[in-house]
């Protein structure tokens, strides 16, 4: 199968891992996305949010979004790449 029917027969049948709604996706994203960065196991601390992130083309988007967002932090003029004090 191609890599666009795997995705579109996952959204079928399921990942088979505990899944969060959009809601609570948005809630914990931040947190999900710190644990990342912090190279932590964000997939523990965060149940059914990778399976959620692998279905929902909107909630991955914003999950790249903050991705890329503290990929620009440390260069930002003024502070430091540690972050602010």
């Amino acid at each position: 199968m191609t890599a666009k029917a795997d995705r579109i027969a996952a959204r079928l049948v399921g990942t088979g891992e505990p899944e969060l709604g959009c809601e609570a996706c948005f809630t914990y994203l931040d947190r999900y996305v710190d644990i990342e960065l912090r190279g932590g196991m964000a997939d523990r601390e965060v149940p059914g949010m990778a399976g959620h992130l692998a279905n929902c083309p909107a909630c991955a988007q914003e999950h790249e979004a903050l991705l890329a967002c503290a990929d620009l932090l440390p260069t930002l003029p003024g502070e430091a790449a540690s972050g602010p004090a």
